[in-house]
């Protein structure tokens, strides 16, 4: 335990906040949430959304590192070694090798399409064509059976490759190069967007808050988003929280990777809003936003093939950071429980992963006509892990933590031992106890109902 801890753990707290902000920077910030932000009125949605990123997301973050850190190991081992004499809490970290495991399923299928759209781009095969062309390219797509299964399995092992290498080597190594990459070309085409003839339009849509919007789907729709984007619930920060190391301060932490997060988040936002206003567009688009109203936004720019394969890149890029961590949930779950060597156990996951996936991505070609709960097997994957396992994961982790696990343990954990004030842990333990657990029944109600 102690080599993969401490010999093998993040050398720094940048390589940390780094890694932990690209498990939770991905899909959900750039697919994700400019298409829920589109459907939710725009600015009124994104100020709730920053304000339960604060309220919520931090605290339940520091929670996982909390957990993952004192115990020093991954999901499972985590409540082995910190309640002892609880062996029920063990069904938690259960819950979250099974939540990553189902995420990363579905997930890998989107990552698959964004890598082909790349592929796309670069070739030039979105260039020139109308709308008809662009939807029918994405419908052959998606509902084809061998390349669909391709590119997911491609990107999956591009993902192992990353895990296998190790935390320091691989996750935190990468992670230094990628997330950088990341900003420049979010930034890049923020640039180019803005300078679009009627980008003002979108950029007030982004940051002017229509508040006669605000209505209980849009509280709970950001509620949902904002847990949902910081990767909660599914065991990924618990994990990385063991390669934290002691000296680290991790408020600090946390806080930089959910300003992390929510930048990308808005920067997003700043690229695909002015760009849709530009040329006419639905903002409410929904999933297909990416990859069927973007590819027509991109035709009808000077130079809009070169901007595609950037768009497309920082969107692979972000898929990655993403996989990597929910693969290192697999892994080290393997590694330590199950005694595999780091490449064993990648391998393991990585085949598990694909067989389990690609039933997703056959279910938008050859399996689409077979459902379960009125659902195809990606939606069943997704709404199973969004309504139910990770706001229950991350219910159980806080009544856990704030009810069962003794109050000094915890505060000792967050001020490294004594070392640190820590003003607000008065705070931080009320919304522990009560606010966020409330929080979590609410998305878990209200998917329950809906």
């Amino acid at each position: 335990m102690a080599d993969i801890n401490n010999s093998r753990g993040f050398t720094s707290n940048i390589g940390a906040i780094l890694a932990a902000a690209g498990g939770a920077v991905g899909l959900g910030n750039i697919w994700r949430f400019p298409y829920m932000l589109g459907q939710n009125g725009g600015g009124a949605f994104l100020l709730i959304y920053i304000f339960f990123v604060f309220l919520i997301g931090i605290p339940l973050m520091m929670t996982e590192f909390i957990i993952g850190r004192r115990s020093q190991s991954n999901a499972v081992g985590a409540y082995r070694k910190l309640a002892p004499n609880q062996k029920g809490w063990l069904i938690l970290g259960i819950l979250s090798i099974l939540g990553g495991l189902l995420i990363y399923a579905f997930y890998s299928v989107v990552a698959g399409w964004t890598l082909n759209y790349l592929m796309l781009a670069c070739g030039g095969k979105l260039a020139g064509k109308d709308t008809q062309a662009i939807t029918q390219t994405f419908t052959n797509f998606t509902q084809g059976t061998w390349w669909p299964l391709a590119s997911q399995f491609l990107f999956l092992i591009l993902t192992g490759a990353v895990v296998t290498m190790g935390v320091q080597k691989g996750i935190e190594k990468i992670s230094k190069i990628l997330m950088p990459a990341l900003f420049i070309l979010l930034i890049a085409m923020c640039v180019r967007s803005l300078t679009l003839s009627g980008a003002s339009q979108g950029l007030t849509f982004l940051l002017k808050p229509d508040f006669s919007k605000i209505d209980s789907h849009c509280m709970l729709a950001a509620l949902g988003q904002s847990f949902f984007s910081l990767s909660l619930g599914m065991g990924c920060m618990v994990t990385y929280g063991s390669y934290i190391q002691k000296s680290d301060k991790l408020f600090k932490t946390s806080a930089w990777i959910a300003a992390c997060d929510t930048f990308v988040a808005l920067l997003a936002g700043a690229v695909i809003f002015p760009a849709v206003f530009a040329f006419g567009m639905n903002p409410a688009s929904g999933p297909e936003l990416v990859y069927i109203v973007l590819p027509n936004v991109f035709n009808s720019m000077p130079a809009g093939n070169l901007f595609a394969i950037i768009f497309f890149l920082l969107l692979s890029i972000a898929a990655l950071t993403s996989t990597i961590s929910l693969l290192e949930i697999l892994v080290a779950f393997g590694v330590e429980e199950l005694h595999w060597k780091r490449k064993t156990s990648s391998i393991i996951s990585t085949l598990a992963v694909f067989i389990i996936g690609s039933i997703c991505t056959l279910s938008f070609g050859p399996l689409k006509e077979f459902h379960l709960l009125d659902r195809t097997i990606f939606e069943l994957f997704d709404f199973l892990t969004a309504s139910y396992l990770m706001p229950i994961g991350a219910l159980l982790m806080t009544i856990f933590l704030g009810w069962f696990y003794p109050k000094v343990e915890v505060k000792d954990e967050l001020s490294n031992g004594g070392k640190l004030k820590v003003r607000a842990f008065n705070l931080y333990y009320l919304i522990l106890r009560y606010i966020a657990p409330l929080a979590l029944l609410i998305i878990l109600i209200s998917g329950i109902v809906g």
